[in-house]
């Protein structure tokens, strides 16, 4: 058993890794400490949550699991949300170490909650995690407040621990035995995904910088190309195996001796673009279900159920759309640009409200970032007020980012004989699902309602203010 006055509980949920991890990093200094992951099944029935990620969080919990034991320590997992974690503790004297993790609404209820409850029994600390300011927000200094965290040392190595292993105080499970119970018994809806785990984000970074970031500019774009040149470091960074900072770090280093310093200038950025989403889903929780701009969740008033099946299975009728959505199903990932693709057809072409889409759409991401993912819909279906609305053509993205149709064939093998040109007309001579709406007409009427509402004066003033809370200031600190 710990000693009443000197433990340490260090509670994961996100940030699973050793490494630049600030809550295992302090909390293991006294050498005498715990490593609990709080596994709630509600939060992962919750918004957008879902069977593959939780695959890919298993490779985490192993992988975390045996660095631990490296230092005479291991995870264990608590069954049941905070509210009976709180209970479980049983006024045990605890110093309590959490990351912070910007979450959807279920999350952050219940972690708040626990917060209120265990402040006056427990010490509690609470580290600060990728650029995100939680408190005294200022999107004017968010920026260099950015800088200032990316280039903060990392966290010392955790320290071994001395603790006794007799977890008889708390009911938990070993990862092996919730990895039987709660995951392995579900049949994977999916054909593969990326695997997880902190050896694994290494690997892709090293592999990144060495070579497959060549020509990644550019080759982010395309669906093919973007599968290799892409980081794919993103369900890393979702679930914390690896450290934006240490990336970000390693990053300067590696550029100075790069033959490919565009390529990783523009990995740069992104990394920046990263926490800057995020952030606003900090500043704002509320647009996990509301437009940032209050006007715009007036504009699609009803769903119809039909046409969101069709879309979310990839039966629209249009290959290029059809054959991403089918690539997303079957791996848990597919390139920026194609993301935003889809979810402009539900949003525009189909016309439904994105509070109805966009949990479906995040349930096929392996590397689902709620605060990346909401920001990003929301600017797809034009209702921030402060992005110009964009409406892709899926037929152009046809014929710029697969001319050849070979990603197309390679996911809708029923094609395999069609012409390319039938292929990008969506005109197929094969039996193939008839096209669910005309993109001419239907991008005309989406055009005409929401320039219609941007013009008022009202909309620009509710613009202002948006742009006040969530607005980039890069262009501006550059004059």
């Amino acid at each position: 058993m710990m000693a009443n006055n000197e433990a340490d509980l260090i509670v994961f949920h996100r940030n699973l890794r050793i490494q630049d991890n600030e809550a295992l990093s302090y909390g293991s200094i006294r050498q005498n400490y715990k490593c609990i992951y709080v596994f709630d099944e509600a939060y992962w029935s919750g918004n957008g949550k879902s069977l593959r990620q939780l695959y890919f969080l298993k490779d985490c919990l192993r992988e975390l699991d045996n660095s631990l034991k490296k230092i005479n320590s291991k995870l264990e997992i608590f069954i049941g949300n905070y509210i009976e974690f709180h209970k479980s503790l049983l006024n045990n004297k605890f110093t309590l170490h959490f990351n912070y993790s910007t979450d959807i609404e279920y999350y952050k209820s219940q972690f708040t909650q626990f917060l209120k409850l265990a402040k006056h029994q427990y010490e509690i600390k609470v580290y600060n995690d990728f650029g995100v300011q939680r408190e005294n927000f200022d999107r004017d200094q968010w920026s260099r407040f950015w800088e200032n965290q990316m280039n903060k040392p990392l966290c010392p190595e955790p320290k071994i621990n001395k603790a006794s292993h007799d977890r008889s105080y708390l009911s938990t499970h070993t990862v092996e035995e919730f990895i039987n119970k709660y995951i392995d018994i579900q049949k994977p809806d999916f054909i593969e995904i990326q695997p997880g785990g902190s050896s694994k984000a290494e690997h892709l970074l090293e592999t990144f910088f060495n070579e497959r970031c060549n020509g990644y500019r550019t080759k982010m774009s395309n669906p093919f190309d973007a599968k290799d040149s892409c980081s794919r470091l993103s369900p890393h960074f979702s679930f914390g195996t690896i450290s934006i900072r240490s990336v970000y770090q390693k990053l300067k280093k590696e550029y100075f001796k790069s033959n490919f310093k565009s390529d990783l200038y523009s990995f740069k950025k992104r990394l920046h673009w990263h926490c800057h989403f995020i952030q606003k889903f900090e500043a704002e929780p509320d647009i996990e279900y509301n437009s940032m701009h209050s006007m715009c969740d007036n504009l699609r008033p009803s769903e119809d159920q039909e046409l969101i099946e069709k879309w979310i299975k990839g039966e629209t009728g249009y290959p290029f759309l059809d054959a991403c959505i089918h690539h997303l199903r079957r791996y848990g990932w597919i390139n920026f640009r194609m993301r935003a693709m889809i979810m402009s057809f539900a949003s525009y072409n189909l016309w439904q409200p994105w509070q109805k889409t966009s949990p479906l759409l995040a349930e096929l991401f392996v590397d689902y970032e709620p605060g990346i993912h909401i920001s990003q819909v929301q600017m797809q279906s034009g209702v921030t007020g402060i992005n110009l609305p964009r409406i892709y053509s899926v037929l152009k993205q046809s014929r710029d980012q697969d001319p050849e149709a070979s990603f197309i064939r390679k996911e809708l093998p029923e094609l395999s004989d069609e012409s390319n040109e039938n292929i990008h007309n969506a005109t197929m001579d094969v039996d193939y699902p008839n096209k669910i709406v005309d993109l001419r007409s239907s991008s005309a009427n989406a055009r005409d309602k929401i320039w219609g509402i941007r013009k008022s004066d009202q909309f620009k003033q509710i613009a202002k203010e948006v742009y006040i809370k969530h607005g980039s200031r890069m262009k501006q600190r550059r004059r």
